[in-house]
């Protein structure tokens, strides 16, 4: 375990090859990064625990009502606390995966841009994310959502389980929004590889209100006459087709995975969040609909970033911004 001293400016070479993830003393980046550590042990890399320290450095801190004067704390202290926190967080992580091995690292910068870089080379990057309401919410999550919209890799985002439940239960499945794009077929291939790896299943979710604009047209695979009139039969016979056609590649590469197919007529942020609950981790693709269609799907990612009930892993599908 590498000594976590405070780094000036973070490097992407740091991160390289491993799972990152944020922690900044609260309890929902404790769960986050024991979610992390295991899915490292999992996939036989190294976790690398990054904290953020942002100045300026106040000079006076709120203390318990029964100290007769406010602490003085400067730079120096909030140093050594963090390296004290830091050091703990790795052993509880070695505790979690034996033979884990775990690094930390604090660095000096805006939290988001520093996790960004650091997480740049990564094989996964993970954050927490609270449920905590009003401006706890806003700074807590801004990280979260910057992070969402702009980070080139992999995310997974781990929603706070309520406190005193650090190790949530789940029924093992490994729930992917499917729409037939390419970032799609990108999230199916994460999520069946991380169902595999935990001895979960997979399930397809495909909501028929989220149309591919070509559905729509005359002659569409969906439509009739001029798209208007949609047979639903015909409707939900073709994304069960859909389904099945994008889970090909991945259960060529891992034919003992158990998969349902799931079929909803709700918008497609409802039908997720409702497939999964009670599930180990959802996955959605980045810009599913192309250029004419981002705003829908962002929105999705975003409404999945507040509201799904379980950990939620962001895939992107291009070297564009989300």
């Amino acid at each position: 375990m590498t000594s976590p001293d405070v780094l000036r400016s973070p490097e992407s070479a740091v991160g390289r090859g491993a799972v990152v993830v944020g922690f900044d003393g609260s309890g929902r980046s404790r769960q986050a990064a024991r979610w992390a550590a295991r899915e490292a042990a999992s996939r036989g890399l190294r976790l690398l625990v990054v904290n953020v320290i942002r100045g300026p450095f106040p000079e006076v801190v709120v203390t318990p009502v029964s100290m007769p004067m406010p602490q003085l704390v400067g730079e120096k202290a909030v140093r050594a606390y963090t390296r004290d926190h830091l050091a703990e967080l790795a052993a509880e992580c070695a505790e979690i995966a034996p033979g884990l091995e775990v690094d930390t690292r604090a660095f000096d910068g805006h939290p988001a841009a520093v996790l960004a870089e650091t997480g740049r080379e990564a094989a996964l990057l993970v954050v927490g994310s609270s449920g905590a309401t009003g401006l706890a919410r806003v700074f807590a999550g801004s990280v979260t959502v910057d992070l969402a919209h702009h980070f080139t890799g992999p995310l997974v985002v781990v929603r706070d389980s309520g406190e005193g439940t650090d190790d949530r239960t789940d029924d093992g499945r490994v729930v992917v929004g499917v729409d037939g794009s390419e970032p799609s077929d990108r999230a199916i291939a994460f999520a069946a590889d991380h169902a595999a790896r935990h001895g979960g299943s997979l399930v397809g979710v495909h909501a028929t209100t989220g149309l591919p604009v070509d559905a729509l047209t005359p002659g569409g695979a969906w439509g009739q006459g001029m798209g208007f009139e949609l047979d639903v039969e015909q409707l939900e016979g073709a994304a069960e087709t859909l389904i099945a056609r994008s889970f090909e590649a991945p259960l060529a590469r891992h034919p003992e995975l158990r998969v349902e197919r799931v079929v909803s007529p709700a918008r497609p942020a409802q039908a997720l969040v409702e497939a999964a609950e009670g599930a180990a981790l959802l996955v959605v693709g980045s810009h599913g609909h192309g250029a004419v269609r981002r705003a829908l799907l962002g929105s999705v990612s975003h409404a999945m970033l507040h509201h799904a009930p379980c950990p939620v892993a962001v895939v992107r599908g291009d070297g564009s911004e989300r």
